[in-house]
């Protein structure tokens, strides 16, 4: 277990201290070198340190919120200045002055997007309030909503350019094969840098999983597998025979990486995201067709084979729930406490003590029940929180898919939320992850050019 004791005056002060100084610094930066923020971020993004709060451990990106701090700060001091992006936001406006389209057209567009990621943000505050997990709605709101939330604005007002677009992939690629190397090292070792709960789970599994410094192999495996769609978006759009020849080795590497993890969510993401790269770079029917096919093929295998195989669909205890791990249980589980309470729900964060409550089960299960994100926001927000999720997904769709077909960049961006959107749906963290606001921000950006 992680130590819970807390640090001394002193050393609290002097971490403050050390916190303080390095936020001018970066904010300095970033004045000087504003294209220094979005490389930067993508650099801090999958840093995770553990920090012990109201008798929990919290993994929080520390590195990530010094930045947003420091690009916030940046921002204020230079609110007289006309920036470019306040130009361009200026220019906008101007342009739709004189326009009144309807209300379902005004949402459909990248402003709508950010009024329903803000209207996601309030409503999780209000229904906070009368959550029966208060510190969990609050840890949420503070650690991840609110700053990731800004990191959202700032990336969204970053003049992006095609080099720098490259430039921040290539900063995501060098961190991908630099944690698989590390996930490489672990499974040869057959032991873990961290997570304790996954090494202890590891003991009783039949494979050894691996999750290189991000404390949950699912959560390692899904900025492998976005990655790798980044990557592969290049590969398919390059000329270049060299270019070609360097992404299919490194895609070759981060596959192997993402092997080790063991994580069928991410596995599904990544196939989810390759399809989408392979309807605009071919045709749409045609992906359809094949992926519809290569489902049918996957599905007489499990259903044929063996029980020694242990897809957990045939042999004693043999069933959906045993091949899923037990999650249709779980899913039906949260589906009853949405039953319940359909319409205020149990409030913001409250997922893992109602389930643990109202099922009887262990604080692993309920845990492992909040890990398919629809679900959890069913339970948690009830019909409001669910008209909004869904309503943030078919806008955001619809920003990132629209219009998206002649710009890689772009497209890369849209299959790589459609990819995390399924796998949240299979896992866990949608607002609660950074990489959800990275994608929208520049997105955003991007569309509005």
């Amino acid at each position: 277990m992680i130590a819970t004791t807390l640090p001394g005056p002193g050393v609290i002060a002097a971490a403050l201290i050390g916190a303080l100084a390095i936020v001018a610094a970066l904010a300095l930066l970033i004045r000087r070198r504003p294209e220094a923020f979005p490389l930067l971020a993508i650099l801090a993004l999958p840093f995770r340190l553990p920090i012990a709060t109201g008798g929990r451990t919290v993994n929080l990106l520390i590195p990530l919120y010094l930045l947003i701090a420091a690009g916030i700060l940046t921002r204020l001091a230079s609110r007289g200045d006309s920036s470019a992006a306040d130009r361009r936001r200026q220019g906008r406006s101007g342009e739709r002055a004189n326009v009144s389209p309807p209300w379902l057209a005004r949402l459909l567009t990248a402003r709508g997007l950010e009024w329903l990621l803000l209207g996601a943000v309030v409503l999780y505050g209000v229904q906070a309030l009368y959550s029966d997990d208060h510190g969990k709605a609050a840890e949420n709101l503070a650690f991840f909503y609110i700053p990731f939330g800004l990191l959202f604005a700032l990336l969204r007002d970053v003049q992006w350019t095609r080099a720098l677009v490259l430039r921040c992939l290539a900063v995501a690629v060098a961190l991908a094969v630099i944690f698989a190397g590390i996930g490489f090292i672990e499974y040869y070792r057959k032991a873990l840098f961290l997570n304790p709960k996954v090494v202890a789970a590891n003991e009783y599994d039949n494979y050894f999983r691996v999750n290189s410094l991000f404390f949950d192999p699912s959560i390692y495996g899904r900025f492998l597998a976005l990655v790798m769609i980044a990557l592969t978006t290049v590969v398919l759009w390059t000329r270049n025979r060299r270019e070609l020849l360097i992404g299919a080795g490194v895609l070759a590497w981060l596959m192997a990486g993402l092997i080790t993890s063991f994580s069928e969510s991410s596995i599904a993401a990544l196939l989810l995201g390759l399809a989408v790269l392979a309807a605009y770079r071919w045709d749409l029917l045609t992906t359809v067709y094949i992926s519809g096919a290569l489902l049918a093929i996957a599905a007489v295998i499990l259903l044929a084979s063996p029980a020694s195989l242990h897809f957990g669909l045939k042999g004693s205890g043999g069933s959906a729930n045993n091949a899923t791990s037990g999650r249709t249980n779980l899913v039906s589980g949260g589906l009853e406490l949405f039953a319940k309470r359909p319409l205020e729900g149990y409030g913001s964060g409250s997922f893992e003590t109602a389930y643990k409550r109202h099922s009887d089960t262990t604080a692993e299960n309920a845990t492992s029940a909040s890990h398919t994100i629809p679900v959890t926001v069913a339970a948690e927000q009830g019909i409001p929180g669910l008209a909004v999720y869904l309503a943030l997904l078919l806008v955001a769709f619809f920003v990132l898919f629209s219009g998206a077909g002649r710009s890689p960049p772009r497209i890369a961006l849209a299959a790589c939320f459609a990819a995390l959107v399924l796998h949240t749906w299979t896992y866990a963290d949608f607002l609660e992850d950074p990489l959800t606001w990275t994608l929208l921000g520049i997105g955003v950006a991007l569309a509005r050019e």
